[in-house]
């Protein structure tokens, strides 16, 4: 059976109407799932009048729940009033309470069973108090009430904010922190942390058995030997240092300007920049049509990679690129994570021997002797000029 996708449809004044539609409806989205549009039928055609007319005369399946989903067919479910006034290009509070209306329904059956994961169209973020991935950490992993600002509690196994695209995957140690703060928010623990998340998503969600994972400096030249801060000594070496401890292959800190402008990042399989700008700044200059991907969590969570647009909305100038991509990696991560629980369901038992003294004992294979050298040792660090 095709698997269920819940779509919220995002701020009502802005483009996720019709990055949605356009994404839906432009390629091959309905051979490989059954789409659920958390919005109104009736909002949603006061966008669809700027689109091009394949787009205008758009026929809903209305439903109850993502249970009566059909195939091939446009599932909405009604989450707000049908007289919610539309000010595209313009935020307001009406469009907020639409956009948690139909955020925390989707949310209700996602934790129901009812979705197989969640793509999310853009906020405005006073709708929620902050971003869906603070949002969604507290709906699903249990977080008491804290907000990104405050912890997130991203120090005890909370969720990640990874930005993806092919071939580069930027996650955040900060997600949407003011400047002032971020100094705060860089503990050794966080970090730690972090990494610790990031790994387990690389290797449960992207299918990468030894992910390599670069860790970006806070200071401008990785704090030239304490001269420009100390964070780099005291902090995130440190940091890096336990994390190698426990098998992770981690590799910094760089610093963030050369890193990128060199095309260093393309040894690694991830990037942990320590806040927002610093590592989504070069993603998006890069690629603006990469895909929002919330590590961490109990649930599959993708979004675009981009905001609300309320200066191109209703002027039938949105890309439905990322949309698109978010869809498909939903789609990825699913059949990724399945694939490796399964194999980690029933593992093949120890081989229980004796030794010379009739003891019990317990042998492991030896890659060394299987393999013909060791696939687990740790590669040297690439040099920037590689």
């Amino acid at each position: 059976m095709k698997p269920i996708i819940g779509i919220t449809a995002g701020d009502t004044n802005g483009v996720g109407y019709e990055v949605i539609i356009k994404a839906l409806l432009n390629g091959y989205v309905f051979d490989v799932m059954r789409p659920v549009i958390y919005g109104n039928a009736v909002v949603a055609k006061q966008h669809f009048h700027t689109l091009d007319e394949e787009f205008r005369n758009i026929t809903w399946n209305m439903i109850d729940s993502p249970e009566q989903a059909k195939d091939g067919r446009l599932n909405m479910i009604t989450c707000y009033t049908d007289n919610l006034p539309v000010q595209l290009g313009t935020p307001t509070e009406d469009a907020n309470k639409a956009a948690k209306a139909s955020l925390e329904r989707a949310c209700r059956d996602l934790k129901a069973g009812l979705l197989d994961a969640l793509v999310t169209a853009p906020i405005n973020k006073e709708a929620l108090g902050g971003g869906h991935t603070e949002f969604l950490e507290k709906i699903f992993n249990g977080a008491n009430g804290a907000n990104d600002a405050n912890d997130a509690n991203g120090a005890n196994g909370g969720s990640l904010m990874m930005l993806c695209t092919e071939g580069l995957c930027v996650a955040l140690v900060c997600n949407h922190v003011s400047i002032a703060q971020i100094p705060s928010q860089i503990t050794e623990e966080r970090i730690l942390s972090k990494l610790t998340t990031l790994n387990e998503s690389l290797k449960r969600d992207f299918g990468l058995e030894k992910p390599r994972i670069a860790v970006l400096a806070l200071n401008p030249h990785a704090g030239d030997a304490g001269l420009l801060g100390k964070e780099e000594q005291e902090i995130i070496i440190p940091a890096l240092t336990k994390a190698k401890e426990q098998g992770l292959w981690v590799f910094g800190p760089y610093a963030a300007d050369g890193f990128f402008g060199t095309g260093h990042f393309s040894h690694f399989d991830a990037v942990l920049a320590m806040y927002h700008d610093q590592g989504l700044i070069p993603f998006k200059t890069l690629d603006m049509s990469g895909v929002n991907y919330t590590a961490g969590l109990s649930i599959v969570r993708t979004s675009p990679d981009h905001g609300t647009g309320y200066d191109i909305a209703g002027k039938n100038a949105a890309d439905e690129s990322s949309m698109r991509h978010a869809i498909f990696m939903a789609l990825d991560v699913l059949r990724q994570r399945k694939e490796y629980d399964e194999l980690r369901a029933n593992p093949l038992p120890f081989i229980e021997r004796t030794d010379i003294e009739g003891k019990p004992r317990r042998e492991f294979i030896d890659f060394k002797t299987t393999t013909g050298g060791n696939r687990f040792e740790r590669p040297a660090e690439p040099k920037e000029n590689e």
